[in-house]
């Protein structure tokens, strides 16, 4: 062991996460329809598999750009010779363009200022070397996606602070809560160096309040430090209230050209809006020159290959292609949520009110056998080994309240969906009908006592009468 590093025999990867763990044991046991139908259903990978047709359909009407040609010709060589870290131009200008349609055209963003990374994660972390030193503290609203523990904390030795937020008020950021999580840190001789959230939220499925995006801006300035908004999911959005980024709120604060302005920081991806995942493709968009000019350095050692540039270059310079992918996925986001809102409701399960996002959060408190976090666990256990469904429970998003999960909706059929409904109903009905038994059982106890004591005391009451005479 002394000839390895500290980071390769530290533990601070958060890999054994009941997040990460309830994936391994999906993938020991998978769901198939027809050669693993008693398998693990995954519904705890936010991942958005319903628009695969749109895309295939345009790679089969482009066939220049799936196959690396321009006016016909190969382009084969020319991809797959060395580029450098900055991107290409036309696939910069394509993404911003892209994440400005996502966001009503009311923002537009500037392609020089935007640095391409390998995903999200690349983004999160990169950003996290160029904006503090190992130690200093970033505060994170809870609860937060899971993967952050590693993304922010693992090879940066930054350290997360929670913002704790609670269902009194649908887990919406407040002064106070923002204050106290500041204290926390100070009283742990932590600096703060900035505060990171996503919007819309992953766990949670909704988008920030206007009221909360003022609040952070004016947190920011009061503290002059940074402000990380993970915009991942701002295409998902498919009801109202609609998605308000935070470059929007700036702006209309008039702040551009400013201090605050430039410790305002976005990172985004296609992950999610395009559900692109395995190509990895991720962005930093910042207006401070020295983060971009850093963060272009630091993408070397996780580059976007030339050749998916180029391909999704031309995909997303289609705007007839967009503006269509755009409708068509909210409306198929929207209708699949619902199917899994409708069959938590059958279910007796409720969730928290979203309108956005892959997944849901799933309030199953009255589940519990205990108001405890080692309650969650233990019913979070029942329902990957025994009803067989792999979903996330809250306290790996570090919720301060046990009993919430995270239940995806996205990454399978309508059928699979159905069925995973149908396992938690039936589930939820056998704990029903066990305690109905239970409480039948007391009451009938309870009965047999009432009456065992009323005859005793009727016989101790003749006995006395019978000595009285």
């Amino acid at each position: 062991m002394g000839l390895l590093s500290r980071k390769a025999t530290c533990n601070s990867h958060g890999q054994d996460s009941s997040y990460f763990l309830g994936w391994q044991e999906y993938e020991k046991n998978p769901y198939d329809e027809v050669k693993n139908p008693r398998g693990i259903i995954q519904m705890g990978l936010a991942e958005n598999q319903l628009s695969f047709d749109l895309l295939e359909s345009w790679l089969a009407k482009n066939p220049d750009a799936a196959g690396f040609k321009r006016d016909g010709q190969s382009i084969f060589k020319e991809l797959a010779l060395f580029q450098d870290y900055h991107g290409l131009p036309a696939f910069k200008k394509a993404l911003v363009d892209f994440m400005a349609e996502i966001r009503g055209n009311k923002v537009t963003f500037d392609p020089n200022n935007i640095v391409l990374t390998a995903g999200a994660t690349s983004a999160n972390e990169t950003l996290m070397f160029c904006l503090a030193e190992q130690g200093d503290a970033f505060l994170l609203p809870t609860p937060y996606y899971p993967g952050f523990d590693r993304d922010l904390k693992w090879r940066t030795g930054v350290e997360i602070v929670p913002i704790e937020c609670t269902s009194s008020n649908r887990f919406q950021i407040t002064a106070s809560a923002l204050e106290e999580a500041y204290e926390q840190a100070q009283r742990k001789n932590l600096r703060v160096k900035g505060v990171l959230v996503t919007n819309p939220s992953n766990p949670l499925g909704t988008t920030m309040t206007r009221d909360e995006l003022d609040l952070l801006v004016n947190f920011i300035t009061d503290k002059e430090i940074h402000l990380i908004s993970d915009e991942i999911y701002s295409g998902t959005v498919f009801s109202s209230p609609a998605f308000v980024s935070i470059v929007e709120v700036l702006k209309d604060r008039n702040l551009e050209n400013t201090q605050v302005w430039e410790r305002v920081h976005i990172v985004y991806s296609l992950s999610k809006d395009l559900g692109l995942p395995g190509f990895r493709v991720g962005a930093i968009y910042s207006n401070d020159p020295i983060v971009v000019a850093a963060a272009t350095k630091m993408s070397s050692f996780g580059l976007v290959s030339s050749q998916t540039q180029y391909l999704l270059s031309a995909m997303l310079s289609d705007k007839k292609f967009t503006k269509e992918y755009i409708a068509k996925n909210h409306k198929r986001l929207r209708k699949r949520q619902s199917k899994l809102v409708a069959g938590l409701e059958k279910a007796d399960i409720g969730c928290l009110e979203s309108n956005a996002g892959l997944f849901c959060w799933v309030d199953m408190r009255h589940l519990l056998s205990s108001d405890t976090f080692e309650a969650e666990m233990e019913l979070w256990k029942k329902i990957v080994y025994d009803v067989k469904l792999n979903i996330s429970p809250g306290s790996s998003c570090h919720c301060s309240e046990p009993g919430w999960f995270r239940v995806c909706f996205a990454n399978m059929s309508e059928d699979t969906l159905t069925l995973a409904m149908q396992r938690l109903k039936s589930f939820v009905g056998s704990i029903a009908s066990k305690d109905r038994s239970h409480q039948e059982l007391k009451n009938s106890r309870r009965k047999f006592r009432t009456k065992w004591v009323f005859r005793l005391s009727f016989q101790s009451f003749h006995d006395r009468e019978q000595d009285e005479r």
